[in-house]
């Protein structure tokens, strides 16, 4: 997918322009916003979308470049879009107002990997960027009542952040730290993969202090652990964490690309059958649990499939081939898929369908 190059112009112009926009466009008047993705339409021009808990988009709203994911305060008042990689700017709005707030962009020497989240009280935004000229991976924060300054930043301990998440309890980060080394001289370059180290590293939210960091086995240094969720199945308080890698080996190779952490132990990789594995194609999209923690799904556009597992048991409950599916979040009593085809699907793998004239992006979120 060719972008457009956001200048210091362009986003200046952006910020401006925040002042003068009219609400959002609305394009249904029914419903109330129940998922956020980005996309791009017909026209090459990418945004972010409100879609209702059927599948119909209620409002869009225009980014200058391709977003990737969304972040939505504890309230549900304030969203944030985070520019993919190596993307600079990120967007606030109002998802229940359907209106823009304020853009903001990151600091000199850093750049966004796409998502963020709140704090628990909703006072900071916490970001995953990269520290280019330092070759090191750090956690921008960010305060939201200052209109999103930036006053500081937590070290990731290892390189290329990708998803983080705040667990139950708001005290405690996970990270994925997907082990890939960029910079925007070379925006989607590689420069590490023989030398890899990927890793799970967990934060101490207030001090910034490493509590845990774990590692995958040496012969698979180079699974990319990329996208991360919390199950809900208890079994150490928070539940464990789960993840979905992307394989940077031997195109030839079959290896596990889903796992999960229970902290104070190794990761565990999730043995589900090389069928399975070999359908992912080495690369996992998207990861979610499901709103009571007990199933996690989990989604390869490459594949074209989409695979619910359960959280205890680690097996396989269903599948289905989804052509270039990647968005999942939580949905009332399933999950709910998107595809870069325009498909979404609120009602599980083996519900209806409701198509639209954009191509979804890679995350789809549960407001």
């Amino acid at each position: 997918m060719t972008e457009p190059t956001l200048t210091r112009r362009h986003f200046s112009t952006l910020c401006a322009a925040l002042g003068t926009w009219p609400y959002a466009k609305l394009v249904s008047a029914s419903g109330q916003p129940a998922f956020l993705s980005a996309y791009r339409d017909a026209s090459g021009q990418f945004g972010v979308a409100a879609l209702d808990d059927t599948g119909k988009t209620l409002f869009t709203e225009a980014l200058p470049a391709r977003g990737h994911d969304t972040a939505v305060a504890p309230d549900g008042r304030t969203a944030v879009t985070f520019a993919r990689r190596p993307g600079r700017f990120a967007l606030v709005f109002d998802p229940l107002q359907m209106r823009p707030a304020v853009a903001f962009e990151a600091a000199p020497g850093r750049h966004f990997y796409g998502h963020g989240f709140f704090s628990q009280d909703g006072r900071l935004l916490l970001a995953t960027e990269n520290d280019y000229d330092g070759e090191r991976g750090v956690i921008g924060l960010y305060d939201v009542a200052a209109r999103f300054r930036r006053v500081g930043e937590f070290e990731t301990h290892g390189i290329g952040p990708h998803e983080a998440l705040l667990l139950s309890g708001g005290r405690t980060l996970v990270v994925a730290n997907g082990g890939i080394l960029t910079h925007p001289d070379f925006p989607r370059r590689k420069l590490n993969v023989p030398t890899m180290q990927p890793s799970l590293v967990y934060i101490d939210i207030e001090t910034g202090a490493l509590l845990e960091q774990v590692g995958l086995p040496a012969d698979l240094h180079q699974l990319s652990i990329r996208h991360i969720t919390q199950a809900g199945d208890g079994q150490l308080g928070d539940g464990s964490v789960w993840f979905g890698g992307q394989y940077e080996g031997a195109a030839t190779e079959t290896v596990p690309l889903i796992g999960r952490h229970r902290r104070g132990q190794p990761i565990e990789l999730i043995g589900i059958s090389a069928d399975y594995h070999s359908r992912l194609r080495q690369y996992v999209g998207s990861i979610a649990a499901s709103k009571n923690g007990a199933e996690i799904a989990v989604t390869s556009p490459r594949g074209g499939v989409a695979l619910v597992l359960d959280a205890r048991r680690g097996e396989v409950l269903r599948s289905q081939s989804v052509d270039d599916v990647c968005g999942v979040a939580s949905a009332a009593r399933h999950f709910a898929f998107t595809t870069g085809q325009g498909a979404v699907r609120v009602s599980g793998l083996g519900g209806g369908t409701t198509s639209s004239a954009v191509q979804w992006d890679n995350h789809l979120l549960a407001i």
